[in-house]
């Protein structure tokens, strides 16, 4: 057999965009990754070298600068990110899903404007739904637009933001907030806006970022909190102009949709890294007078490990292409999203454990590994999210009482 996570029926021009950033992880990221980790580094001659492959306008048209590729080219690039350092995979990913609302619901202006700007790096995006008492609980938020009295073109913003990934180096934020439509449902009162401002830490025009939140693993790159304090802004921030009002919820949950597609990817990249490590570390490692490999303990955790990674890419590309084809994906998205992250854990669980004592050391690239794992367990939904979401369409499409 060949090696695992293979991807069947590319064009030429994906598998060329794969090798060459294939290339690239091997090169540019590997090396480096786990120095910078552990420094909490800001990866900066990477991103420069992504921003001259032209990664950060992948999936943006031709017309506006962008590769114009597909979403399932983007997933397998960002796995092949993640394989290197997942946090890479982060710098791209947010700014990813702003383009993709962007582009899929935004105005003429605001692809002619943005969009461009946005291919080569130039600008780069944030997302931002959850909030400090609320993650997955979206209708819970409490930030606010309120139109300015004595002028309906302009809209006022107050309220918290928390987890946002570039949320300092970012020039635009996609900003999930409620509004007052007058509708009946909490989720038609809600509006997405594009707040464009300017990168870096503290108080810009009502935008405050306070600072990087120390985490676990996911370091090198900035998470943030997002203050707006009388935040003005016209009405034309707002994603799709005046028919984007009290659309926000449903512009977001689009958005949500490809990025549990990334998040299946990152995890992908990790498990498939963890299992290199583990399966070379067993071939080298002897005990007993015989490589561990040898012994069937390891050698059925290794088969184990390679199925998992093998189901978890399997199921990430089949909902990748189920998006590129228009088609609805929420539930194949939640259940990539799902059972990638879930074996993502247990595959860099097992590569941890293979490497004994050697796994706790700072010096092996494991210890990082074991400590990005966690996360993909959370981003862009909770695996008891993803079940809630998959359970509902099964009771729909197995509805007994029909």
């Amino acid at each position: 057999m060949g090696r695992i996570a293979q991807t069947d029926d590319l064009t030429d021009v994906q598998r060329d965009i794969l090798a060459a950033v294939r290339t690239f992880v091997d090169k540019e990221i590997l090396p480096f990754a786990t120095e910078l980790e552990h420094a909490d580094e800001y990866p900066e001659s990477i991103v420069a070298s992504m921003k001259e492959m032209g990664l950060f306008g992948i999936t943006i048209p031709e017309q506006y600068g962008g590769l114009g590729e597909s979403l399932l080219t983007y997933a397998l690039v960002v796995e092949e990110i993640a394989r290197g350092w997942m946090s890479v995979a982060g710098v791209v990913n947010t700014h990813f899903i702003v383009a993709y609302l962007i582009g899929r619901h935004g105005t003429a202006d605001q692809h002619s404007r943005l969009l461009p700007r946005m291919a080569t790096g130039e600008l780069r995006g944030a997302f931002s739904m959850s909030e400090p008492g609320c993650g997955s609980d979206v209708a819970a938020i409490t930030t606010r637009a309120d139109r300015e009295v004595g002028d309906g073109d302009a809209y006022v913003l107050n309220g918290q933001k928390m987890w946002l990934t570039n949320g300092a180096r970012a020039g635009i934020v996609a900003t999930l907030v409620k509004t007052d439509e007058g509708a009946d449902s909490v989720y038609r009162n809600m509006t997405t806006f594009l707040l464009e401002k300017e990168p870096g830490f503290g108080t810009h025009d009502g935008i405050t970022i306070p600072g990087s939140i120390d985490k676990l693993g996911y370091k090198g790159i900035e998470t943030t909190e997002m203050i707006l304090t009388d935040h003005r802004v016209p009405a034309a921030a707002i994603l799709g102009g005046a028919d984007g009002r009290g659309q926000g919820f449903y512009q977001m949950m689009d958005g949500v949709e490809v990025g549990r597609v990334n998040v299946a990817a990152r995890a992908c990249g990790i498990m498939i890294r963890a299992f290199e490590l583990g399966i070379a570390y067993a071939q080298t490692r002897r005990t007993f007078g015989r490589p561990i490999a040898e012994h069937q303990a390891i050698a059925f955790k290794l088969a184990e490990m390679a199925t998992k990674v093998e189901a978890g890419h399997l199921m990430m590309v089949s909902a990748a292409r189920k998006k590129d084809s228009g088609q609805r994906n929420d539930v194949s998205a939640g259940m990539a999203k799902y059972l990638a992250s879930e074996y993502c854990h247990e595959v860099t669980t097992e590569a941890f454990r293979i490497h004994g004592g050697y796994g706790y050391s700072k010096e092996y690239e494991i210890e990082r590994l074991y400590r990005e794992a966690p996360f993909m367990l959370i981003g862009e939904g909770t695996s008891e999210i993803q079940k809630r979401i998959i359970s509902r369409a099964l009771l729909r499409e197995y509805d007994g009482t029909r």
